[in-house]
């Protein structure tokens, strides 16, 4: 086994360097780049005005546009501004030199997890990563292991009962679980539960109330629980019943599989046919989903549900920075959240040996 860790560990460099390749080049080639972000501030309140651009770490950068002499480039909406001023803004963000270049330092830098500062929030990119962490590992854990309580021991139940009428009522559940999307139902749940127009039960935003860092641990620790209810509840709502139909899928594959049939005939209980034989067997393509349903949840996952109960957390941290076009911070939490996925994914094949020790990864190509 420690072979087989080694070639992953091994492969996981040249992935993690294909995915950044791939992405740095999308972005090269979108249009409203950071430099045309800043030429249509300036451009939108009229064309003798003095803009301020900074950037951490360096100095404030003031600068008089003036019209009659070309843009710098090829920048939509940069005619009449100065090309002094564009290619200091080019300097400033970085995009004087050439892709490879930029994107060979930055790689190296991103092996220490320097990830330079933000183009527009004047922080550096590690910091903004580390106070928003909070929101998304709170709601992502929290939200992930509730999806994988409720749907594995609810998707080995409808297998068991596949056609009694409790699988059918649970299944109607499940079918109204995937069809409302989750920012919908948390608007429900804010209009029931949180003041909207029923019960006032829970806060409306924030993820701990004020003076929460004056309170004793176990009052900290029940406010910040208080707080996770509704947003873990919105989230969970869609990710529990696809997990579930898969979980009663996989399971119903393996109980009518030749060796369930041989256990049965053998004199086992049914319980131990599904338990001892049938279910290890069963949930290694449920743990397959499992890094991915994670990462999800931390990252985009969230985004939407960040928004109605106002949680600052990664994913309206990314979403912002893509529409901003913020490259340091897009490029830098893809960058962490890849690496983690990939090492995720070899602690599931860990895990699958665990479920089932008759997997041996040691025989295997990768």
């Amino acid at each position: 086994m420690t072979a087989y860790i080694v070639r992953r560990l091994l492969l996981l460099i040249p992935t993690l360097f294909v995915i950044m390749l791939v992405n740095f080049a999308v972005l090269q080639f979108l249009p409203g780049g950071p430099v045309e972000q800043i030429i249509a501030q300036i451009t939108g309140e009229g064309s003798d005005i003095t803009e301020r651009v900074t950037r951490s770490g360096s100095s404030e950068i003031n600068v008089q546009t003036q019209a009659g002499e070309g843009p710098r480039g090829n920048y939509r909406g940069a005619q009449g501004l100065d090309p002094e001023f564009i290619a200091e803004l080019e300097q400033q963000f970085g995009l004087d030199k050439p892709w490879y270049e930029r994107f060979g330092v930055m790689m190296v830098n991103y092996l220490t997890f320097d990830f330079g500062d933000s183009f527009f929030r004047d922080q550096p990119v590690v910091d903004l990563v580390i106070d928003k962490m909070p929101v998304s590992i709170s709601i992502g854990i929290w939200s992930t292991v509730l999806i994988y309580l409720i749907a594995i021991p609810l998707g080995v139940a409808k297998a068991v009962q596949d056609g009694s009428r409790f699988d059918i009522w649970t299944s109607a559940i499940v079918v109204i679980g995937t069809a409302i999307p989750g920012f919908l139902f948390a608007v429900l749940l804010l209009v029931l539960f949180a003041g909207g127009v029923y019960l006032d039960w829970f806060p409306l935003s924030g993820l701990t109330s004020e003076g929460w860092d004056d309170m004793p641990v176990i009052e900290q620790v029940l406010d910040y629980l208080w707080h996770l209810v509704l947003p873990i509840i919105a989230v969970a709502i869609g990710g529990f019943a696809g997990l579930t139909m898969l979980t009663k899928n996989s399971f119903l594959d393996q109980i009518n599989m030749q060796y369930v049939q041989t256990a049965r005939a053998k004199g086992l209980t049914e319980r131990r046919v599904l338990f001892g034989h049938v279910f290890r067997n069963a949930m290694l393509i449920v743990i397959s989903g499992f890094p991915a349903t994670l990462i999800g949840m931390l990252f985009t996952g969230s985004v939407l549900i960040e928004v109605i109960f106002s949680l600052d957390g990664l994913g309206l941290l990314g979403f912002e920075a893509v529409f901003n076009r913020d490259y340091p911070i897009v490029l830098g939490t893809l960058y962490f959240f890849t690496l983690f996925g990939l090492i995720m994914g070899i602690i599931t094949d860990l895990t699958y040996t665990l479920i089932d020790p008759r997997i041996d990864f040691e025989t295997r190509e990768t």
